[in-house]
């Protein structure tokens, strides 16, 4: 009696070590639940939004202001200056998605002043994303991303902040292959993906590498720089530079000393014109 008494327990341990088991992989192989959140005024965040969400089959939601960031270009400078000056933020109408029904958030922004923009300084004040991944994506005019990131990481302490995607405005055609290229490379997309080599040790530019440099940044007002040094690595179709510049003083002041150093991206694709893809500063 003794001897089937501790077989029965013996068995019904094993049983539930399988139960146990058999939940932890039922858990390991289910897919996180994602949300993409972002804020866009001039649509250009709303397609890199739209289209990280259709990759991933996510569900999305946009930020909106109260008070709408409708004026031009000019205005929505001058606005933001001065909510970063008083330190007030914009007021945003409650976001109708539950936050804890999600393992994953996406966060998209155009980036003002180096930092992603009110709206989604907002949210993120009201809004406590502790122990969730968190992707930040965003359009620039010149780059953003790495100092976002950054300040994402200072307001939310308590969250992961995964690698990021960023694209320029003016290269917003080329954003749905660099996405799906990002989500795969990333593990958020099965697939397959190019694996760049890391760039090399840098050298003073040549005469050539010079001229890239220069093609790549004609005709922006805000990259006024000379590079000094630079690596490459291939890319498919073409090349893909670092260069690291100085910036130059300003034409309209030239007794401004030069602002620092920075990285410039950039590619150059055969057979077209160098363009730059981001400024680190």
């Amino acid at each position: 009696m003794m001897k089937n008494i501790n077989m029965m327990v013996v068995l019904a341990v094993v049983a539930l070590t399988a139960v146990s088991c058999g939940t932890k992989q039922e858990n390991a192989d289910k897919a996180p639940k994602i949300l993409v959140l972002y804020y866009s005024q001039t649509s250009n965040t709303k397609a890199v939004a739209e289209e990280i969400a259709r990759q991933l089959g996510a569900d999305i939601e946009e930020i909106l202001p109260i008070k709408p960031y409708d004026g031009d270009f000019q205005a929505t400078i001058e606005r933001g200056k001065q909510e970063m000056e008083q330190g007030s933020l914009p007021e945003i109408q409650p976001i109708t998605s539950d936050i804890n029904n999600y393992d994953v958030v996406f966060i998209g922004y155009p980036v003002w002043f180096g930092t992603y923009a009110p709206p989604i300084a907002a949210l993120l004040d009201k809004t406590d994303l502790s122990g969730k991944k968190i992707v930040p994506f965003c359009t620039f005019g010149s780059g953003g991303l790495e100092s976002s990131a950054n300040d994402l990481k200072n307001v939310q302490p308590h969250a992961e902040i995964l690698s990021g995607y960023g694209v320029r405005a003016a290269r917003l055609e080329a954003a749905p292959a660099e996405i799906d290229q990002f989500l795969k490379a990333n593990g958020w997309l099965e697939g397959e993906y190019v694996q760049l080599a890391d760039f090399p040790e840098q050298h003073p530019v040549n005469e050539e590498e010079s001229a890239v440099f220069n093609a790549a940044v004609d005709g922006y007002p805000m990259l006024h720089a000379e590079a000094k040094t630079v690596a490459s690595r291939a890319i498919p179709n073409g090349t893909e530079y670092l260069f690291t510049a100085i910036d130059l003083p300003r034409e309209e002041n030239s007794k401004m000393p030069p602002a620092g150093e920075l990285q410039v991206y950039v590619t150059v694709i055969k057979d077209k014109t160098p363009v730059f893809t981001k400024v680190v500063r």
